[in-house]
């Protein structure tokens, strides 16, 4: 199912040139999920969010990566839901949060993104260094040569690492 209302107000530049959008999928060993959006075609401005059918209370999924194949694992974050690599960083839920369906590979590249962003930024000569050390543990993990543990913890229990080899916390 997926539902489209074109011609909505923006909520940044009040034009009548947003599209509103809700779709519902159902993820395995998840259950359905509702991904909301909304994009603006005239300022470009865009937010997405993910919420459960059910309600859940707070999760938290701890995730080994110990090949290429775990990759492919799939990752479901809401906008609330917080995703960490131990010793690189995490993603945060803010007032920008967004909540998004993707894989453990394209996890792995939101932090790149990241890294690769505060290297480009640094003054500091050790932390253009630390930044680059962690972006090639990161292309190592992509290429499956190193392991890598992700933890994804949301209280509103709207988030997941969906496989069988996550474990379940709270």
């Amino acid at each position: 199912m997926e539902d489209t209302l074109e011609g909505q107000v923006c909520p940044m530049c009040r034009k009548k040139s947003a599209t509103l959008m809700e779709r519902a999928i159902e993820i395995p060993y998840f259950g359905k999920v509702f991904i909301f959006g909304i994009m603006c075609s005239s300022c470009g401005y865009r937010a997405s969010d993910v919420e459960c059918e059910s309600s859940k209370g707070p999760v938290k999924f701890t995730f080994e990566v110990e090949g290429k194949d775990d990759l492919n694992v799939r990752v479901v974050r809401s906008s609330s839901g917080i995703i960490k690599i131990p010793r690189v960083g995490s993603l945060e839920p803010g007032v920008n949060a967004e909540g998004f369906v993707s894989n453990i590979e394209g996890v792995i590249l939101r932090f790149k993104k990241q890294i690769e962003h505060l290297r480009d930024q640094a003054e500091d000569k050790s932390e253009r260094k630390k930044a680059k050390n962690l972006l090639k543990k990161l292309d190592a993990v992509l290429r499956g040569e190193e392991k890598l543990k992700i933890v994804v913890e949301d209280p509103s229990g709207n988030s997941a690492i969906i496989s069988e080899k996550a474990k379940r916390g709270k």
